[in-house]
């Protein structure tokens, strides 16, 4: 696939602001390879772009593309990896996975060479987040969140800088705080785990529990990032599964 056919098909708004200065210069290593006989290492599959919607003053935002939201999940995730001083392999191996799980083989090696320019760049964690809480929905931002957390447990153990550095991003990318705990919760054990995936009180009536499952199944149902491709429908089916069996956990506590 050719270079022009890559930048007009696979990515939209995030060619823009600063994750596309981020992607500019990561490109530029990419493109200084292709210039030294490297191969043609990009990501995409020169995906037809589809007509967008213009986005002004907070009154309709433009459609994330598939491309959109796996540069913007590579920015992130570079975040993330160099959040307690180093870059694990195995949180490496967990990104080049989850990639090859969504994208194929081929394309997440093209994404990961562009992963790799990125994550030595230093990044402004507010700037990145604010264009993406401006031209990204609610439901695709919850998903980054819950790759991200996926990332910081690929080494076994969430750690402090990597959970701060995730909780300061999600603020930027405006989700609540009830919602960063529920998928925080998904990621951690504790008795009173079931109770936050579900986002209620301890001690919540039966008629409570029945309605925030369906609130939140409604909320973490994979239909509400159909948008963005069939490949990142089992993240988002993964999320779903994990409110279905804090509410199972709780029927068989309570027996209801």
């Amino acid at each position: 696939m050719s270079f022009s056919k890559w930048i007009g098909g696979a990515l939209g708004w995030s060619f823009g602001g600063p994750i596309g200065a981020i992607i500019g210069v990561a490109l530029g290593s990419i493109v200084d390879a292709m210039a030294n006989g490297n191969g043609d290492i990009l990501i995409g599959e020169g995906k037809k772009r589809s007509k967008r919607s213009t986005y002004r003053g907070g009154q309709q935002r433009p459609q994330t593309q598939s491309g959109d939201f796996e540069v913007s999940l590579l920015v992130l995730a570079s975040i993330v990896i160099k959040a307690d001083g180093k870059q694990d392999q195995r949180e490496l191996d967990y990104v080049r996975q989850q990639f090859a799980n969504m994208y194929g083989k081929e394309r997440a090696n093209h994404a990961f060479q562009l992963f790799k320019g990125i994550s030595k760049q230093k990044v402004s964690k507010r700037q990145v987040c604010l264009q993406i809480k401006q031209m990204m929905d609610h439901p695709s931002r919850l998903q980054l969140i819950h790759f991200l957390f996926g990332i910081a447990k690929a080494d076994g153990v969430v750690t402090q800088d990597e959970e701060r550095q995730i909780q300061i991003m999600a603020g930027y990318l405006g989700i609540n705080a009830r919602d960063y705990e529920s998928i925080k919760a998904m990621f951690y054990s504790s008795s009173d785990n079931a109770y936050t995936v579900l986002e209620i009180e301890k001690g919540a009536t039966v008629d409570e529990i029945k309605k925030a499952y369906r609130k939140m199944a409604k909320k973490y149902h994979p239909d509400r990032v159909i948008h963005l491709g069939k490949e990142h429908q089992n993240g988002a089916e993964e999320k779903f599964r994990q409110v279905q069996e804090a509410y199972e956990h709780l029927q068989k506590e309570l027996r209801f």
